[in-house]
């Protein structure tokens, strides 16, 4: 899969690093040099453009890359100019933006970004989360709902998830168990034991019930 990433901060640098790493085909583009050369032996592609336009991009082949994630938090106006070209000009299939608050978040859905984030809000949620709650991770789907995981309650340890239903006991799913570092899902016969780790989907009421038993 190819992958564009405009803006090479730190949050840019690292998601183009971080899609390089698992095998995609990724061009970053920056109007600083330092920032493009501090990627150009990581990906596949970097390229300095010191303006940002229509004919800049098509000349590099953006309008041909089927995904491009624009991280320049900091430039609202060209976030958002960038985010107009490759929808409206080049109709991008899946273009993502970095917002830099819940009103931009706003324009650029009303422009037609297929995603946008909100990075130090999500990551004030996560941090939040982890702090204030009993399980080891959690990753909200929405409001209400989470997959989580805890390390085995003492009274599972030596059942088979076959005997277990925890969905008819507290309304939760068990996805799967970690042991180590290897995840079993699926296997109902597995045995639990005391240091595996239980993966849980459901309503975060609802799990908080189960831990709290």
């Amino acid at each position: 899969m190819k992958f564009c990433v405009i803006g090479l901060g730190r949050l840019g640098n690292q998601i183009a690093i971080t899609l390089a790493e698992n095998g995609m085909d990724v061009m970053a583009i920056d109007s600083n040099e330092l920032a493009v050369n501090s990627v150009c032996d990581k990906v596949a592609q970097a390229v300095c453009i010191q303006s940002i336009d229509e004919q800049s991009l098509r000349d590099v082949g953006v309008d041909q890359i089927p995904t491009v994630i624009v991280t320049m938090g900091s430039d609202f106006e060209t976030s958002t100019l960038v985010t107009v070209l490759l929808k409206k000009k080049f109709n991008i299939p899946n273009v993502i933006t970095r917002a830099t608050n819940e009103n931009h978040k706003e324009i650029l859905k009303l422009i037609g970004a297929d995603h946008y984030f909100l990075p130090e809000k999500e990551v004030g949620i996560r941090l939040a989360d982890k702090l204030s709650s009993p399980f080891m991770d959690l990753i909200r789907l929405d409001e209400e709902f989470c997959v989580s995981q805890i390390m085995t309650p003492k009274q599972y340890v030596g059942e088979q998830l076959n005997t277990i239903n925890f969905f008819q006991k507290y309304n939760i799913h068990c996805i799967g168990i970690k042991k180590a570092d290897n995840i079993i899902s699926g296997d109902l016969n597995c045995v639990i034991t005391e240091k595996d780790k239980l993966i849980f989907a459901g309503k975060n009421s609802d799990l908080e019930t189960f831990v709290q038993q």
